[in-house]
């Protein structure tokens, strides 16, 4: 009875990483799961990519179908493309009735982008062959082939790139999928000829660009190793730490894990999913504003020890004319921790509607008087005293100044330029501020229920006050994504600035800005790191000295550890409904990130 405990354990942690609820066949586990992606790989070619549009770049830009017609394993294989890229699943055989194959391709117009998966009674299919040579006149066009080499005789047309995988598994889909955008690298070319354009010795080489999703021991875990995981996250939940989170862990450039627990909240059971979006709350200072910081020190328009006045002239006469950039990025510019100026709202201040008076939305019902910021909140910042210069003291109003600070270099919105410079070309599909713009509230899970001045459950509202006031964005919180987002963000930086095959940020940059910095404290610029103090264990007490990342007030952490080349994500709403202190007093994260060094270490 043990035995078939432990061997579901196995089955279930090996599989959950590559599924969603759509995809219904279950793929081999642990050992025999990396068995059979050896087999798949040294039987995967791909052809027709002398434009090297393999793997796929320019995500920011492409709007990519894919489209299936027999292929059993469609489901895993399109929720595999959506690991890196929205990607909509067509089904084909919708289109062999009262709808045609020219419907289809009229279905299609807005994609500029056309993956479609095809096997033996695919390509016998003329409409099928037609549909590929018409569309690839028109936009990119990707075919996924399984099965066997005389399929290529039917395929002489196609001057569109071929991945061609010779096993017909569902392992072989999710590595089809993910040789797409470079999550696995193709390394095989023909040993045998078809016709002559599909001819021995032919074919392209790619190397992985991108982060590989697969089981535990393809990166040498064993997958029961990992239980203490499930343990520690139901521990959170029925203690009340938090009515949900989502675990993620990626090590050696692969994501092993990725689990969500509990509900929404503790009363609707609507159960977390690994694709729910968080307020990430003070990942905002690492994942937005100091993003944007180290692509401007790269470019040379932002120096370190140039002062806030050399950027605002506004500041000048104040206590905060010399501070420099150095100090507000390590925490050592004597500011006070925030300023908490929703205490000085005024009835007159906001409005339940919207209007060019008051035009600045805070949550639902909850519009701001127009430079309610620069009026009040700017004045209270440059009003407010210095007391510790020199000295590490955590401060939000250090990232309220650095938002300033960019915008003013940049003239564009903090919000605007992360999306455009680094979410959307690394395919981060969910992170952003605002995300009630862009996806249904049912998808964010919600904080706080706010008993200070909004008066309302937050969801998709920041739960940051300050930056509620100032719309939700800031440079100290108000962010929201959901954890592969943030491990696709975050590899980028443990790859010294790499991630499918662009370089966002010079690696010496990457190892300024995450190197401790400071005299006076543990801290790099903008990020937090690794305590040396034994009895903190912070952010766990195996990790290595060079371990890099932050936390959030909502329940939230990214820690990078480039000495184990390891990403870890922990995702929670500890603030709901209320704030809550036992996430931390049960050392749930440092809890979580122990148990993944563990079995690292534990090994297969």
């Amino acid at each position: 009875m043990k035995k078939n405990r432990i061997n579901a354990v196995i089955m279930f942690l090996s599989a959950f990483v590559l599924f969603n609820s759509a995809c219904a066949q279950n793929p081999p586990t642990g050992r025999a799961y990396v068995q059979e992606e050896a087999l798949v790989q040294n039987s995967t070619f791909l052809l027709n990519n002398a434009n090297f549009t393999i793997p796929l770049q320019n995500l920011n830009t492409a709007k990519i179908a894919s489209v299936h017609f027999t292929n059993q394993y469609a489901s895993g294989f399109d929720s595999l493309l959506n690991k890196y890229a929205k990607v909509d699943a067509v089904n084909g055989n919708l289109y062999n009735g009262q709808k045609n194959i020219n419907d289809l391709s009229a279905d299609l117009k807005w994609y500029n982008t056309i993956i479609v998966q095809l096997n033996g009674a695919d390509v016998n299919n003329p409409q099928i062959i037609n549909f590929i040579t018409q569309t690839q006149k028109l936009k990119t066009v990707i075919v996924a082939l399984f099965g066997s080499g005389d399929s290529f005789n039917q395929l002489n047309g196609v001057n569109a790139p071929i991945i061609w995988s010779q096993r017909v598994t569902t392992v072989s889909a999710y590595f089809s999928a993910q040789a797409i955008f470079g999550g696995v690298a193709i390394t095989q070319k023909l040993t045998s000829t078809f016709t002559p354009r599909y001819a021995a010795n032919m074919g392209f080489l790619t190397a992985k660009t991108r982060l590989q999703y697969t089981v535990p021991e393809d990166a040498g875990v064993n997958s029961i190793n990992l239980i203490a995981i499930d343990d520690i996250a139901r521990e959170a939940i029925s203690e009340h730490a938090t009515p949900g989170c989502v675990v993620l862990v990626a090590k050696d450039g692969k994501v092993i894990f990725n689990k969500a627990y509990g509900d929404h909240t503790y009363d609707d059971q609507l159960p977390d999913k690994i694709t729910d979006i968080f307020d990430v709350a003070s990942l905002t200072k690492v994942t937005a504003t100091t993003m944007e910081v180290m692509k401007l020190y790269d470019e040379g328009k932002i120096s370190l020890d140039s002062t806030i006045a050399d950027y605002i002239p506004g500041v000048r006469g104040s206590n905060k004319s010399d501070i420099t950039v150095r100090e507000l990025m390590e925490h050592q510019a004597g500011l006070v921790a925030d300023i908490p100026t929703y205490e000085k709202l005024k009835p007159g201040d906001h409005s339940i509607d919207s209007s060019a008076a008051y035009p600045t939305k805070v949550s639902d019902n909850y519009f701001l008087r127009k430079n309610y910021f620069k009026d009040v909140m700017w004045q209270d910042i440059l009003k407010s005293p210095l007391r510790t210069r020199g000295q590490y003291v955590y401060s939000d109003v250090s990232m309220v100044l650095m938002k300033e600070i960019t915008e003013t270099i940049t003239s564009t919105p903090l919000n605007d330029y992360v999306l455009q410079q680094f979410y959307l070309p690394l395919g981060m599909k969910t992170a952003g501020f605002l995300p009630l713009y862009r996806f249904p509230a049912s998808q964010i899970i919600p904080t706080e229920q706010d008993a200070v001045f909004r008066h309302t459950l937050l969801d998709g509202y920041t739960e940051d006050q300050t930056a509620a006031l100032m719309g939700n964005v800031s440079g100290n919180a108000g962010i929201f994504a959901s954890a592969n987002d943030l491990s696709i963000l975050y590899q980028m930086l443990l790859n010294r600035g790499t991630y499918g095959g662009v370089q966002y940020i010079k690696p010496q940059t990457v190892d300024l800005f995450t190197a401790k910095q400071s005299a006076v404290s543990r801290r790099g610029l903008g990020f937090d790191r690794w305590d040396p103090l034994e009895d903190h264990h912070y952010p766990s007490k195996l990790a290595s000295p060079q371990t890099y990342g932050h936390t959030g007030y909502t329940g939230t952490c990214v820690w990078v550890d480039p000495k184990y080349n390891l990403v870890y994500v922990f995702l929670s709403n500890r603030v709901n409904p209320t704030v809550g202190s036992k996430l931390s007093s049960l050392n749930i994260r440092p809890r979580i990130q122990d148990a993944v060094y563990q079995a690292i270490q534990k090994g297969l």
